[in-house]
């Protein structure tokens, strides 16, 4: 076992523990991992709820997703994997499924343009509200291989982007380490509702 997987496993608890206070991962939904020093993953195994997690549910798959310790990760670990093997620098990715993120990502057609909001400075490189980020919303899929390429096909013609939405599901977003990517789906998600308030206030 590398030597900072109980350091990881611990984050990754407490931030489930988090989620699950602010109605973020109901009943078994979500997921969360975080990078070990060696390559490999500490990942949520699959169908625990996110706020009674103990390490015995913190599980490690390499970095292809293939399980290291014969448990069986979420179903969605390759969107994970793909996260990771696209931007070296981040260390967690963090996947909630809150109420905002769920109704906007069915509301929003293709993707949701995140403009003129000062809370636009919780995302690295952004320095001042006179910006715009863009986040794209994928169909549901439950063939995950093929998601997690829409999503590499999406990020190598766009560039960087702060998290994704998928429709009827929720939101995945990601850091440096688990801190960090906490603070992205704090800042999302007060954003997804905004746009959701917005909407709501512009109908006739």
């Amino acid at each position: 076992m590398p030597d900072d997987f109980s350091a990881r496993a611990v984050e990754l608890l407490e931030a489930g523990r988090f989620l699950f206070q602010r109605g973020m991962v109901p009943a078994t939904s979500g997921n969360l991992s975080a990078r070990l020093a060696d390559g490999s993953l500490a990942i949520t195994v699959s169908g625990r709820p996110k706020g009674q997690l103990s390490e015995a549910d913190i599980m490690r798959v390499d970095a292809d997703g293939r399980s290291l310790d014969g448990r069986r990760p979420s179903a969605e670990t390759l969107l994970h994997c793909q996260i990771y093997r696209r931007l070296t620098a981040m260390g967690a990715v963090l996947h909630p499924h809150s109420v905002s993120a769920t109704v906007l990502s069915r509301l929003a057609d293709g993707t949701v343009v995140l403009a003129g909001y000062e809370l636009l400075k919780a995302f690295p490189g952004v320095e001042t509200h006179d910006c715009s980020l863009t986040v794209p919303i994928f169909p549901n899929d439950q063939d995950i291989p093929r998601l997690a390429a829409a999503v590499e096909a999406w990020m190598h013609r766009h560039g960087s982007i702060p998290g994704y939405l998928i429709a009827g599901h929720g939101f995945y977003t990601w850091g440096r380490d688990v801190a960090e990517a906490l603070r992205h789906v704090e800042a999302l998600d007060f954003l997804f509702e905004c746009e959701l308030r917005i909407r709501e206030l512009r109908q006739p």
